[in-house]
């Protein structure tokens, strides 16, 4: 067989491919073991907490009766909003033939498994008597009663386990290609745990075919799934008669905030990743114009669903919905309030400048004030409404304790040293998705007659 020099220099440009992101599972900066230790100092103290308030009781957390929900409840909801974007995007610009999702999907999909982890912690450490969680399992036992499977909440563990098992066969499909180009490129323990996780792949024509058709189907079946779930989460707080809760639009509003979070996590994780790991030609400023033009696109459609929502309860005829949305914005969450509305709602106008978009340490900043909004407008969900619940015996107003926040605060934690253990073992950038993109645009620009050089350059991914 004759190999021409056309076809040499291609094999050049994929090897380095392949060398560039192996370099990152081995090499990377300093930042990346600062993050990790930061990480793991956050986790320490949530488990320091969860211990305590194991030991004393749920005195401690300031839970009281109507406050029962409060901040675990709002901490469980974030992350499973956080969770939907990372797969259901990843799935959707599959489907629609977006190539500049290839060199960002794998890390997002990354982040939909591991919110979707940190997130089942929360109904446990809420529960309080951690010990009988074996109480709410569907199975037959000597107190002769099943969960009533016609509650939201029973449903949510449907829900969020599909999900869950879902997200993980979908990333770790689409990791098999890359895990035996890891597998032919190491040696020792990761060469064992690859070969072991590659099912064998050799990358004949039968296996690929197989594997496309198998992407596709679960990108098919995940979209709907995605949207059942949060849909399912947000019936939680739409079936209670509670005021500000028995809202027909949740639904879409749940849906819309849980995207608008993910994309601002996307961003972070974006930013940091592609200084930790030297990711410049792959995670370039064009891919991360188009992330922030979606993510601002979003954030237009939550910043309706809200004005939405706030017109229906003003013009409304339900004293109490109208007294509850007054005091959200003058009562004592007002300061929640209005930081919710001025991150959400202006910040998000950022994206909208170009040179913004292009500027890395500023999209950092911006996807951080975008994440606060959405975790305090969880809040704003769950606290109000029952401060101020039908009955004016129950009016009580209340903050959450130090053990609360130490929890919530470790459990961003917990979800950086999965993140970053994982893109440390595992191809954080898709090597094959990127040579395909490569290939294609190679093809382009022949067809053009636009001479291509030197490394492989996305920066006009589209």
């Amino acid at each position: 067989m004759i190999v021409s020099e056309k076809d040499i220099n291609e094999q050049i440009k994929w090897a380095q491919i392949n060398k560039d992101v192996l370099r990152s599972l081995e090499n990377p900066r300093k930042a990346y073991w600062v993050a990790l230790f930061i990480c793991v100092a956050m986790f320490s103290c949530a488990i320091v907490a969860e211990i305590y308030q194991y030991n004393v009781g749920m005195g401690p957390t300031n839970l009281n009766n109507p406050h029962m929900w409060d901040m675990y409840i709002a901490s469980f909801v974030f992350w499973i909003g956080m969770s939907h974007s990372g797969t259901l995007l990843s799935a959707i610009l599959h489907i629609i033939h977006a190539d500049w999702r290839k060199p960002i999907y794998r890390f997002a999909e990354a982040m939909t498994t591991f919110s979707l982890l940190t997130a089942g912690f929360f109904p446990m450490i809420h529960l309080g008597r951690v010990w009988n969680l074996y109480w709410v399992l569907p199975y037959v036992s000597d107190r002769g009663h099943w969960p009533n499977f016609r509650s939201p909440l029973a449903w949510d563990a449907f829900a969020i386990s599909t999900y869950l098992s879902a997200s993980m066969l979908f990333l770790f499909i689409g990791m098999i290609p890359d895990l035996a180009i890891c597998r032919d490129n190491t040696t020792g323990w990761r060469k064992k745990l690859y070969t072991l996780l590659s099912l064998g792949w050799t990358g004949n024509d039968r296996q690929w075919r197989t594997f496309r058709k198998t992407y596709l189907l679960m990108a098919c079946f995940l979209i709907p799934l995605a949207v059942s779930v949060h849909s399912i989460v947000s019936s939680d707080f739409a079936m209670a008669i509670m005021p500000g809760w028995h809202i027909t639009s949740f639904p879409p509003y749940f849906v819309a905030g849980a995207l608008y979070s993910g994309c601002a996590a996307i961003i972070t994780l974006f930013v940091m990743l592609r200084y930790f790991f030297r990711f410049e030609e792959y995670m370039t400023t064009a891919i991360m114009e188009k992330t922030a033009k979606l993510t601002f696109a979003i954030a237009m459609v939550w910043t309706y669903l809200n004005l939405v929502e706030f017109a229906a309860t003003w013009y409304g005829h339900n004293v109490y919905d109208k007294e509850l949305l007054i005091a959200k914005a003058v009562g004592p969450y007002a300061w929640v309030f209005w930081t919710m509305i001025f991150c959400g709602m202006v910040v998000p106008f950022a994206l909208a400048v170009q040179k913004f978009r292009r500027h890395m340490p500023t999209m950092f900043v911006v996807s951080l004030f975008l994440n606060l909004s959405m975790y305090f407008e969880r809040w704003m969900i769950v606290a109000p409404t029952l401060s101020m619940s039908h009955q004016t015996h129950q009016w009580d107003v209340m903050w959450p304790s130090i053990i609360q926040w130490a929890i919530v605060f470790g459990s961003f934690g917990w979800f950086g040293i999965l993140f970053l253990v994982f893109v440390k073992v595992f191809p954080s950038v898709s090597m094959y998705e990127v040579k395909e993109m490569v290939y294609h645009r190679k093809r382009e620009a022949e067809s053009d007659e636009a001479p291509a050089t030197g490394k492989p350059n996305l920066e006009g991914a589209s």
